[in-house]
């Protein structure tokens, strides 16, 4: 297992129109390999964003099949890299809903494991509301995947605000989170929230966001960035469309969890305590 790796976070402005978003997306890509990543994270919803959550169901894509799979493997496979695949609407039992779910493709092209968001989005504030639920199905089961850097847990935008989720998957040396965070909430808590996630699990944060003003009106907060074990914004992408990196070494998480063995003095296990466990670690996908 080596030591260090150069990830990316890549930051968009998706609109409905799925060949511009897949455009943007092809070029925030190319541009992590000419940077040096090896890991690059797309944000929530990178192929679609729309007026009406329900213009997503009509690019529900089955398994292993559709247009916006075949982009991230052929990406993955041109680009050399390891891509966390945002979001993408994947059809769910129910006629008319999808799960929302995240891919992570190797760079053989290989989907090596997906994540479907478990905590659905609901707000409401004066003329500005959101219901995930109405169209989404939620996922049951936490996710993580063993890199070659190092172990690889999976959040989705709301999911950021559960910590029980993640702890759920302990331990892990990188947190990859696709978001869409609204400007109102995002201006308000998703700074606090990114760094609480870092340090509490003493992991790098690697957070991709949506930014700007999609049809309909809604506005993204952006911010995308990379945060280090101990809470430190490595580097942040504030409004504008494009891509940041860092380089991340194992050798500082080790050295953080030394100095402060915080999840070694652990009195409990969200898993072995019922009205924390519950939905987590029970059911199958």
């Amino acid at each position: 297992m080596t030591d260090s790796v150069c990830v990316a976070a890549l930051q968009m402005t998706s609109v409905d129109s799925l060949d511009l978003n897949l455009d943007q997306a092809d070029h925030l890509l190319r541009a992590a390999h000419d940077a040096g990543a090896e890991l690059a994270v797309l944000p929530e919803y990178f192929a679609w964003m729309s007026a009406r959550d329900t213009d997503k169901l009509a690019l529900a894509e089955s398994e292993g099949h559709g247009p916006i799979q075949d982009f991230l493997r052929h990406a993955a496979q041109n680009y050399h890299l390891w891509i966390v695949g945002g979001t993408l609407p994947i059809q769910a039992e129910e006629a008319h809903k999808v799960y929302n779910r995240c891919l992570v493709i190797n760079p053989k092209g290989d989907s090596v494991v997906h994540y479907d968001k478990i905590h659905l989005f609901g707000f409401t504030q004066g003329q500005e509301r959101y219901c995930e639920s109405n169209t989404i199905t939620p996922g049951h089961t936490p996710k993580k995947i063993t890199l070659p850097w190092g172990d690889l847990g999976l959040g989705v935008c709301y999911d950021l605000r559960f910590p029980e989720l993640f702890r759920a998957i302990l331990p892990i040396d990188f947190l990859a989170l696709p978001a869409a965070f609204t400007h109102t909430t995002g201006s308000a808590h998703w700074n606090t929230l990114l760094r609480a996630r870092a340090i509490e699990n003493q992991c790098y944060v690697i957070a991709s966001g949506q930014t700007g003003t999609h049809p309909g009106g809604r506005r993204t907060f952006g911010h995308s960035q990379i945060i280090d074990p101990w809470g430190t914004v490595l580097t942040c992408q504030p409004e504008d469309i494009g891509i940041i990196t860092a380089t991340l070494s194992l050798s500082r998480i080790l050295e953080i969890r030394q100095a402060l063995p915080a999840l070694e003095h652990r009195r409990f296990s969200v898993m072995d305590t019922p009205n924390l466990s519950h939905g987590y670690g029970n059911h199958h996908e």
